[in-house]
């Protein structure tokens, strides 16, 4: 689901946020001048002061953002933002090298990590998005781009993502941060001493939740978390709105999809298996993803998993990039 350009009254001065327009002319970048690696931004209905250098100054909490222009520009066949999205799913770069690796998770279950071609104590962990894979072109990208620079680098495929059923009923979604922390466990005991996260989406969102939860994490240094949907049921409610319909039925389709992989799975579990009548994300969320995770109501879910209420106890250096 596309992510919110919004942001808590955070008291922080490690995390950052760039928000971007898609439109030419549209993007602003504020940074906190704290750190040379976390600028940033907000979109925010805080007050707003003049510098001594006449740009506006946001304020919330403990934290000043100057707001300057953005570089970014989009080229002039780019100025549609669907169009940027779309293209960018089209064309794909070279499928990155990689090693496939399955771990067994606490509960009984399984998933699969793709390891990049360098190897390293220090290494990037990749989260994808809703229904993402490492056939995601953003993924290709990255991981590639890693590969070239022989960073190490490793892909975590969440539950299910893999082109395998899992072997629970249970599967992931936008709140489970378990799997991430055994899977950080894991590499630990590979010998990777330290991890910068770099989450996508869903998987952005599980990574600024993951930061700002009580446990705090020594091995991971720093964060990026991209197009993060902070506010979960406002971002479901967009997806059902204009365009973004296109998006939403897409990834419904991969949704139910992995209903009928399991189908009978679900049937002895009593859930239903008729899929047809789902047009909407919470609907789904409402009859699989809550009841199947432990949450009352696809509600209850989105307050409980959105990040935004998190970032407020974040102390890692975290970079978050939104498009608005």
């Amino acid at each position: 689901m596309s992510g919110s350009g919004e942001t808590a009254d955070v008291g922080l001065t490690q995390i950052s946020v760039i928000t971007k327009d898609s439109t030419p002319g549209g993007s602003r970048v504020a940074h906190t001048g704290l750190k040379p690696y976390t600028k940033a931004v907000a979109r925010q209905q805080d007050s707003l002061a003049e510098s001594d250098q006449s740009e506006p100054l946001l304020k919330t909490g403990q934290i000043t953002f100057m707001i300057s222009e953005c570089s970014f520009t989009p080229p002039w066949y780019l100025r549609n933002p669907h169009l940027q999205t779309i293209l960018a799913n089209i064309v794909h770069p070279p499928t990155p090298k990689v090693r496939l690796e399955t771990i067994y998770l606490s509960d009984g279950d399984q998933l699969q990590l793709a390891h990049g071609s360098a190897r390293g104590r220090h290494a990037v962990l990749i989260l994808h998005g809703l229904e993402g894979s490492l056939r995601s072109s953003y993924a290709q990208r990255l991981l590639h781009a890693l590969n070239r620079a022989q960073i190490p680098a490793v892909f975590m495929y969440f539950r299910g993502c893999d082109g395998q059923p899992n072997q629970k009923l249970r599967s992931y979604h936008s709140g489970e941060t378990g799997d991430l922390r055994e899977v950080i466990h894991h590499l630990r005991q590979q010998g990777v001493e330290r991890l910068a996260l770099v989450g996508y989406s869903l998987g952005g969102n599980v990574t600024l939740k993951y930061l700002g939860e009580d446990a705090i994490d020594d091995s991971v240094s720093c964060a990026i978390a991209v197009s993060v949907p902070m506010l979960l049921d406002e971002c479901a409610r967009r997806m059902n709105l204009g365009f973004s319909r296109l998006y939403q039925r897409v990834l419904l389709n991969r949704l139910k999809e992995k209903v009928q992989q399991k189908k009978h799975m679900l049937a002895n579990a009593g859930y239903p298996t008729e899929t047809s009548q789902i047009n909407t994300f919470e609907h789904f969320d409402d009859i699989y993803t809550a009841p199947l995770h432990g949450f009352d109501s696809a509600q209850h879910y989105y307050r409980s998993c959105s990040s935004r209420q998190f970032l407020g106890r974040i102390s890692t250096p975290t970079l978050i990039i939104q498009s608005l």
